[in-house]
């Protein structure tokens, strides 16, 4: 192999031998069109640019940030009412007692609270022997339980504390026993990938039971000072939780405090969707002034996630990584805070000072030395017995919490979109559905500014199939982000040879269908006719029948693809409020602008039709962009709130790879019936194959019943479709041809035929 130095000289020479044979197509580009040069990947070269600027975006949120508490709140997930509790609830039997130091001058008990309707909070806690001096609320790392610290140190602080036990990091739970399903899944992701989608989030539900303690402690001494502290994921929860509470006096963070512009490179479910569009550390930090912040520079959890599954086990986690910011750049995020909040209220403590100097800037010297000795280790009593049951506990409660928020959330969608539309007229219906699709492209996809450059469009000839010619077509959208595509031409609209040089001209406009690709596939795939190549099974050359029947077709290239090398994209922009989509939607708006300037193109006609994630992209797309005048959704079209969130089918997505999958809180706002409402009135469809393994054909039916209903209301039910075959995941084409033809008035474009 080259190094990549001499590679990048030698680079244009080896090049050369594909510019030459590329020459004919070169002379053959379209007209209005610079020549393309072939490319050895522009797949890759998409995905490049549309990384540089997820990188730009970060680096540039910090000088935009707004942070308020609502918003940190509604982030979070905190939506849900917390439960009031009177007592604390004692955890354990004979074997593994609740009172765990008879004889003591204090008292350390197993306890149980709740926080919310189904949620509970436990861990230890300590009573001192006189009246609390404090009520302290102290969060070890997820991988570290409450026994562990709860040594004589913390019985002689003379406080009241409490050391709640956080979801841990193994994946031994991870599991669904009904389809015998066991994976490699930490079981923070695991709650994760069941809360995302349902706008909760496993931090949120934490930060709910800190608060829940909290509000016991204000109710019973509203005068005893409550301090949080915590180290490591703790850490991250206790400055969240004081952020949040202004009845928390005072907060120390240990190993969780930095630059967090790298989230995306975090465990995944610390991956908050629009966190670093409004908030740093810096600025959860202000939300806590002029309360006292302690900042300690250790406890940091040096954790890699376990991609590797043992037998039995499916290899689906995520990539992620814990581990020590530099000290300077922790120190610079505590002196940024204190540029948005000068004072003394923030302190800063490095590595090499003691755990106690730092708990007394938050507490009295007494208190504080107890409390540091405890998280540094140097006294522990004989280790205390650990609940063994506590894991299953937490992690089956989350399951159900989540698993019961599923029909609540789409009574929810009835209550707040449906009752809401205006049924009756189709001009209303349209004036109200502006208003929705604008709220689903800003909040739930994430809407990018309107593509900024010019398109500079490129083409080259590629090759004539039969009937049609096909072309290569590059337009630029933002800086360094580029849209691709191949272009089917029928051969009856050109005039001219197009192998020959540019068309001379056109016979007449047409219809357009673009035609998506779904994961890890590229535009030729929807024109291959090899039966050795997967792809033409699949796809089954859909872009070229249709030309071939005289539509002109469009196969634009989605960047999901790449493996992880997509799902960083993801990553990166769900933190900035975005999503692959809104790079997607962007991408097509200039792919639409630049179909509808072409003389070969009826401009009003221009549909869509995507299959597996191209299916995706055909209830993401259309609907928010009306300038394609319909959309057909092919191999994905699902009750997708069960498909993404729930453990009652083998074909959930919980038991799948793509962790780029969940989408923020759409059970809260748009299902899959609902984003057809926003391509409504327009005509829809759905194709599915009997066989195909995405969804079942009962969840299916249910959903696409909602969209029929619509329709129907609105007197245009002929303009909804549901087309079922005998198969499995890929194009069919015979309804949906037959639905093209006649929504589109193919006919009335085509030349006359002779008798």
């Amino acid at each position: 192999m080259l190094p990549p130095a001499l590679f990048r000289v030698l680079r244009p020479l080896l090049l050369l031998p594909a510019l030459l044979a590329g020459l004919p197509a070169l002379r053959a580009a379209l007209p209005g069109t610079a020549p393309l040069a072939p490319h050895p990947d522009l797949s890759a070269e998409m995905i490049a640019g549309i990384d540089r600027m997820a990188d730009r975006l970060l680096r540039e949120a910090p000088a935009h940030r707004r942070p308020d508490r609502a918003k940190l709140a509604a982030l979070l997930g905190l939506g849900d009412p917390r439960v009031p509790f009177a007592a604390f609830a004692l955890v354990g039997d004979t074997a593994a007692p609740a009172e765990l130091s008879p004889g003591a001058p204090g008292r350390v008990q197993r306890v149980r609270w709740p926080a919310l309707a189904g949620v509970h909070g436990e861990g230890l806690r300590i009573v001192p022997a006189g009246a609390a001096a404090a009520r302290v609320i102290l969060i070890p790392d997820a991988d570290t339980a409450p026994e562990k610290l709860a040594g004589p140190a913390l019985l002689g602080t003379g406080c009241e504390i409490v050391i709640p036990a956080l979801l841990d990091r193994d994946s031994s739970r991870s599991t669904n026993p009904r389809f015998e399903v066991r994976t490699n899944v930490p079981h923070r992701e695991w709650i994760y990938r069941q809360t995302f989608p349902l706008g909760r989030h496993p931090l949120g539900l934490e930060v709910q039971k800190i608060l829940a303690l909290v509000d016991r402690f204000r109710a019973d001494a509203p005068a005893v000072p409550v301090v949080v502290a915590g180290v490591g994921e703790g850490g991250l929860i206790a400055l969240l939780a004081a952020a949040l509470e202004t009845r928390i006096d005072a907060v120390a963070v240990g190993g969780s405090f930095g630059p967090r512009e790298e989230l995306w490179r975090e465990p995944l479910e610390r991956n908050l969707f629009g966190f670093l569009r409004d908030f740093g550390d810096a600025e959860l930090a202000a939300l806590v002034a002029p309360r006292r912040l302690a900042v300690l520079h250790r406890f940091h959890p040096e954790y890699t996630v376990d991609l590797s599954a043992p037998a039995g086990r499916r290899a689906l986690a995520a990539p992620g990584r814990l581990t020590a910011p530099p000290a300077a750049a922790a120190a610079a995020e505590v002196e940024r805070a204190r540029t948005l909040r000068p004072g003394n209220w923030i302190r800063f403590f490095a590595a090499d000072q003691s755990p106690a100097a730092a708990l007394a800037h938050v507490l009295p010297a007494a208190a504080a030395a107890g409390l540091g000795r405890a998280l540094a280790g140097d006294v522990f009593a004989p280790a205390l017995p650990i609940d063994p049951d506590r894991r299953e506990r937490f992690v089956r409660e989350g399951e159900q919490y989540a698993q019961g928020l599923i029909p609540e959330t789409e009574r929810g969608r009835q209550q707040r979109f449906w009752r809401a539309l205006p049924m009756a007229s189709v001009p209303a219906y349209e004036a109200h559905i502006r208003g929705e699709r604008e709220r689903f492209w800003r909040d739930a996809i994430g809407r990018l500014p309107d593509p900024d450059v010019p398109a500079n469009p490129r083409s080259r000839y590629v090759r004539t199939e039969g009937n049609v010619a096909i072309y290569e077509v590059v337009l630029d959208v933002w800086s360094g982000v580029i849209a691709w595509g191949w272009l089917c031409l029928p051969l009856d609209l050109v005039r001219g040879d197009p192998a020959a040089g540019p068309p001379a001209g056109f016979t007449g406009r047409r219809p357009v269908v673009v035609c998506q690709h779904g994961l890890e596939g590229l535009p030729e795939d929807t024109v291959a006719t090899d039966p050795a190549r997967r792809a033409s099974g699949i796809y089954r050359a859909f872009a070229l029948r249709l030309a071939q029947e005289g539509f002109v077709t469009f196969a634009p290239h989605n960047p999901y693809r790449g493996r992880d090398a997509f799902r960083v994209l993801q990553r990166k922009l769900q933190p900035l409020g975005l999503s692959l989509f809104s790079v997607i939607n962007g991408q097509h708006q200039r792919i639409l602008d630049w179909l509808q300037a072409q003389p070969f193109v009826a401009a009003d006609r221009i549909a869509f039709y995507g299959l597996s994630y191209g299916g995706k992209t055909a209830m993401r797309t259309p609907a928010v962009l009306p300038g394609y005048c319909l959309s057909i959704c092919s191999g994905d079209f699902n009750e997708w709130i069960r498909k993404t969130a729930g453990l009652d089918t083998p074909m959930s997505y919980l038991h799948a790879a793509e962790h780029e999958i969940w989408e923020w809180n759409l059970a809260g706002t748009f299902g899959y019936a609902e984003m057809a409402a926003l391509i409504a009135p327009r005509p829809f469809m759905v194709e599915r194959g009997h066989d195909d393994g995405v969804g079942l054909d009962e969840w299916v039916n249910y959903e696409f019943a909602k969209v029929r209903r619509l329709y129907d209301r609105l007197g245009l039910g002929q303009r909804a479709r549901i087309a079922h075959f005998d198969g499995g995941h890929r194009i069919d084409g015979t309804e949906t041809f037959a639905f093209l033809r006649r929504e589109l008035g193919l006919e009335t474009f085509l030349p006359a035929r002779a008798p």
